[in-house]
């Protein structure tokens, strides 16, 4: 089988997985045997990103057969990744999720995810911190992508970070162009687009936290 990462990429993630990864990450992969054209790239990628570092590890389940890990995880797109913390036999889910495989510009998403992950802190300001703390309804944002998309990991980064620091936030990466339904669905014309609890709020771009999160407080409040 071809690898899909060539060497001198899986170098230059080994460097920084080497000096950046601290603690341990689960990489929980969620497939579908049919009408899934990248799960099979999606498994054999992470397969590869896994095996770069011994702090990672990945399970595999299927969509359909698991269906109680992916209704535990809120999984209900194939290939969709669940990214958690481990501590000895505990996963800990900051509800960090991608749905689509992270190819392109994307799998800078990927790397970043999971050095996030293993420093277990959002890296948000302490301004962001005590703002997320007051919110007092569960926030959605999904992030839509296309992996051609320069500015986009940005934007699914800091989502991420959201959902790292706030307990009530789940952020997802939607690859656009894999899931056209539910990009028709919040109109997505350009990308980045992030659309906060199924459309009450929208944010076109990659923006600075602090207008993301005063996004996401007007939704709240509206919502």
């Amino acid at each position: 089988m071809t690898k899909l990462l060539n060497d001198t990429i899986s170098q230059q993630v080994k460097e920084l997985f080497d000096q950046q990864l601290h603690l341990p990450v689960g990489i929980l992969f969620f497939e579908k045997k049919t009408n899934c054209e990248t799960c099979a790239d999606t498994r054999q990628l992470l397969e590869e990103v896994a095996g770069i570092s011994d702090k990672l590890s990945l399970q595999v389940f299927d969509l359909d057969e698991h269906s109680e890990v992916a209704q535990k995880y809120a999984v209900d797109k194939a290939p969709g990744i669940v990214l958690v913390g481990l501590d000895g036999d505990e996963m800990i889910d900051y509800r960090i999720r991608m749905s689509g495989i992270p190819s392109g510009h994307e799998f800078s998403t990927l790397i970043h995810d999971l050095i996030l992950v293993s420093g277990r802190d959002s890296g948000l300001s302490q301004a962001t911190r005590e703002a997320l703390k007051q919110l007092d309804k569960p926030v959605h944002l999904q992030v839509f992508v296309t992996p051609s998309c320069p500015y986009c990991p940005r934007a699914v980064v800091l989502a991420h970070m959201m959902a790292m620091e706030s307990p009530l936030v789940t952020a997802e990466m939607v690859e656009a162009m894999e899931f056209p339904d539910l990009a028709d669905r919040f109109n997505v014309s350009g990308v980045p687009q992030t659309t906060i609890n199924a459309g009450a709020g929208t944010v076109v771009g990659a923006v600075l936290e602090e207008y993301l999160l005063q996004e996401i407080q007007r939704a709240v409040m509206e919502g």
